[in-house]
């Protein structure tokens, strides 16, 4: 970005909105109490941006590179993900709600998760609780809970 006219600037108690940025060099920002709803943003190098206590609900990611991306302490309810690449990536301490969360159901009504049209070839469940999970129509090839296979505990029940 060469020519570019190099200026800082301190803004404080100051409404920006509907304002453009275009071709803009804007590293290093410091952004805190600010509000960017229904803000867009396309083509921009976010690497290694820190969010902290941020509202993205409803928000839209779209061709994006997340790679090593690390999402903790947040609310995922009703998101979906779809087309995505997760090849080595661990998903650690998934819970429901709980008592004192704003979306705690004390019926435990929530939406179930779903995986649906996904390859999860060689994926390792450990330590899950899977209470009333159920698994139609796949491919089970190889499937071993505990140690054992299950193509052939439903083999043994047919006969």
């Amino acid at each position: 970005m060469m020519g570019l006219k190099t200026q800082k600037l301190d803004l404080q108690l100051a409404d920006i909105s509907g304002s453009k940025w275009n071709e803009v060099n804007a590293e290093g920002l410091e952004i805190d109490n600010v509000c960017l709803a229904h803000t867009k943003v396309n083509n921009v190098n976010m690497s290694n941006l820190d969010l902290n206590d941020v509202n993205m609900q409803g928000s839209s990611i779209k061709n994006a590179n997340l790679s090593g991306l690390k999402v903790q302490h947040a609310n995922f309810s009703h998101a979906v993900i779809d087309h995505v690449h997760l090849y080595g990536t661990e998903f650690q301490n998934i819970v429901l709600p709980v008592e004192g969360d704003g979306n705690f159901d004390p019926e435990g009504t929530y939406k179930p998760v779903r995986f649906q049209d996904c390859d999860l070839t060689n994926t390792q469940l450990q330590n899950c609780n899977l209470t009333n999970v159920e698994i139609n129509h796949c491919d089970i090839s190889g499937l071993k809970i505990n140690g054992v296979l299950i193509e052939e505990l439903i083999q043994q029940k047919i006969k």
